[in-house]
């Protein structure tokens, strides 16, 4: 495995850099935004799916809009989870500062499998990653607890393919608030529950990793994202058992969850548009800081394949310097990267022209 770039599509090569491109108009309700298409067939062939990219086809269902439906046991356990990390907050204090080096160390591998695991390598096949990489992946994704991996990737592509609209499971169109927490306070709607059931899947139900975890989800949970973080520091440096379990565990989940959330809501609809301003997600550095890259969120939703989900490499992006570490170590290849020249053309055809300003 080596790590040069490459222009063309190369299964030999551990970066392709994206360059075809034409263009077409398309509409999306009475919105008409244009939209630059690759060579799908072969994107497809290459990633093995193209079901991140946005359907124009799909159309709302007339009429009133379903009942809501609450989910209380949701709206309980998130109430406490909340209220315990305000509680792990007043702790923070009376920690050592082993136990605060601890906390940090373990939401930053729990991001990653998030962001490197189950959005980059399973959700838009943006990578290839070896056994090694998606064992570690899976653990890191246990920890995170945002559900397990194949729920994650069909919620996520259902997201991409039909953004902002009744089949979208956090559609930011429903405010702030659904699209930060409370879409996992309702029930779904009817039309995030047909579409991801038609989604091909088949990519991930072959991987061993995913099917595994999925199998023993809760107890992975329990233990990783849980015990895992309350016994060490307990253990091997005699932090007390409260603030154990409250800063690296309760806490760090806590603050985990709303890092992952504000990509769903902050960066829809606060920051630029320099890609494509036909469309919701936006540019939002803060956001990135938090979600260790995943804030450039314009750029990701107009070019979804690509592995770093921006055009800056490593800034703000702690997800892409790893996935670049890996390639390094023989542990990742086959990154996909969109080139410089059809960023431009987007950007001059589509965007707020926010990009002219730096």
């Amino acid at each position: 495995v080596h790590c040069r770039l490459s222009k063309e599509f190369s299964s030999a090569s551990s970066t392709t850099t994206v360059g075809t491109v034409t263009s077409r108009v398309t509409r999306n309700g009475d919105a008409v935004m244009e939209k630059d298409l690759l060579n799908h067939e072969d994107l497809a062939g290459d990633r093995g799916m193209i079901d991140d990219i946005f359907d124009e086809t799909y159309r709302e269902k007339e009429g009133p809009k379903p009942p809501m439906r609450y989910v209380w046991r949701n709206i309980i356990l998130m109430s406490l989870l909340h209220l315990g990390g305000i509680f792990g907050l007043t702790l923070i204090p009376s920690a050592k500062i082993q136990t605060l080096a601890w906390a940090i160390l373990c939401f930053l591998v729990s991001a990653l499998g998030i962001t490197a695991g189950s959005h980059r390598l399973w959700s838009h096949r943006s990578y290839k990653a070896t056994l090694p990489l998606r064992i570690f992946l899976t653990i890191a994704n246990s920890m995170a607890f945002q559900n397990d991996i194949y729920e994650w990737v069909r919620d996520h592509r259902v997201h991409h393919k039909f953004s902002e609209t009744d089949a979208d499971p956090h559609n930011a169109m429903r405010g702030f608030f659904f699209s930060h927490i409370g879409w996992l306070l309702v029930r779904k709607h009817p039309d995030v529950i047909e579409k991801g059931q038609k989604l091909d899947l088949s990519d991930i139900k072959a991987d061993k990793v995913v099917m595994f975890q999925r199998r023993y989800y809760k107890p992975s949970v329990v233990l990783l994202c849980f015990t895992l973080p309350t016994v060490v520091p307990w253990y091997f440096w005699d932090e007390s058992i409260v603030i154990s379990f409250f800063i690296p565990a309760i806490l760090r989940y806590t603050i985990g969850l709303n890092a992952t959330w504000l990509v769903n809501s902050a960066a829809h609809m606060f920051g630029n548009r320099p890609y494509d301003q036909h469309i919701n997600p936006r540019e939002n550095p803060l956001v990135s800081l938090g979600a260790l890259g995943e804030g450039f969120h314009n750029y990701h939703h107009t070019f979804p394949y690509d592995y770093s989900t921006s055009e800056f490499g490593w800034r703000f992006n702690i997800t892409t310097a790893f996935i670049d570490l890996m390639c390094l170590l023989g542990l990742a290849s086959d990154r996909k990267k969109v080139s410089k020249e059809v960023i431009l053309a987007r950007k001059m055809r589509t965007g707020d022209g926010s990009h002219k300003s730096g």
